[in-house]
């Protein structure tokens, strides 16, 4: 393979359909929707649907040769040298309550490694995005993650407890608990403020490609390390069993040793 870029009319593509999204999502926002639930149970709106299928046409329109990998609907070309992972809406039930703590996310990948990522809350008006070989940025502005090296300072995130099984639910307590306090329930959300320094350690489980590969550009190019609980870097694949997502390195030295205890 050839170096790694992200071409610029992908780049330009990818903010069109985050632009997309947000007049899309927008007008559902804090309103009373049709709720339906997914062969896993977890919900769905029009919102979600709408977003996935209108920024999979702009996909087809201006890259027909692309693969496409969603939330919402099945694979198309999913074998392609190019591939576009989308999730309309990270945090489909804080959108529905009327939370923030939701987003919009997008990743372009290559032979299976993401080269962009944005996370967009269409309500602010927050973009966070990823492209390798840049540096992350925020609304145009570069962010780096924090410098917090030690676990007693360490603010601790995860997006949804009940996802991790009972010894992955041990482990996630016993790392949290050396923190210095824990929060949950912000999906792609805590992803962009670790990107932007509010956040020091991200810990995830039982989770999909298109809930990790988009925030992966933004973290590493904010400064950030990503890994499964065992240290291994993360590949192309559809579903994750532990992500571990931390400031920086010294930290997630610290964060691996935790985990591994019994």
């Amino acid at each position: 393979m050839s170096e790694l870029t992200c071409p610029e009319d992908c780049f330009a593509l990818a903010n069109a359909m985050a632009d997309a999204a947000r007049g899309i999502i927008r007008p559902h926002f804090r309103k009373r929707l049709a709720i339906d639930s997914k062969a896993d149970s977890s919900p769905v709106t029009i919102a979600d649907r709408e977003t996935e299928a209108t920024m999979r046409r702009m996909i087809e329109t201006a890259f027909p040769t692309h693969g496409i990998r969603g939330e919402e609907f099945e694979a198309h070309q999913a074998d392609a040298e190019w591939v576009w992972i989308l999730d309309p809406i990270d945090g489909t039930k804080s959108f529905i309550s009327g939370s923030l703590a939701f987003g919009t996310q997008i990743a372009l990948l290559r032979q299976g490694v993401p080269v962009l990522g944005i996370i967009d809350q269409p309500i602010t008006g927050e973009r966070w995005l990823g492209r390798i070989g840049h540096q992350t940025v925020l609304n145009g502005e570069p962010i780096h993650t924090s410098p917090t090296t030690t676990l007693g300072e360490a603010i601790v995130y995860t997006s949804a407890l009940e996802q991790f099984d009972a010894d992955k639910r041990d482990r996630f307590s016993a790392l949290a608990s050396s923190g210095l306090f824990t929060r949950m329930s912000h999906d792609c959300y805590a992803a962009g403020l670790l990107a932007l320094g509010g956040v020091d350690l991200l810990l995830e489980s039982n989770v999909f490609d298109y809930d990790i590969l988009p925030q992966m550009p933004i973290i590493l190019g904010a400064d950030g390390v990503v890994t499964d609980w065992d240290g291994q870097l993360l590949c192309d694949a559809s579903r994750y069993e532990t992500v571990l997502m931390a400031a920086n390195e010294e930290l997630h030295r610290a964060a691996l040793v935790q985990l591994r205890k019994r």
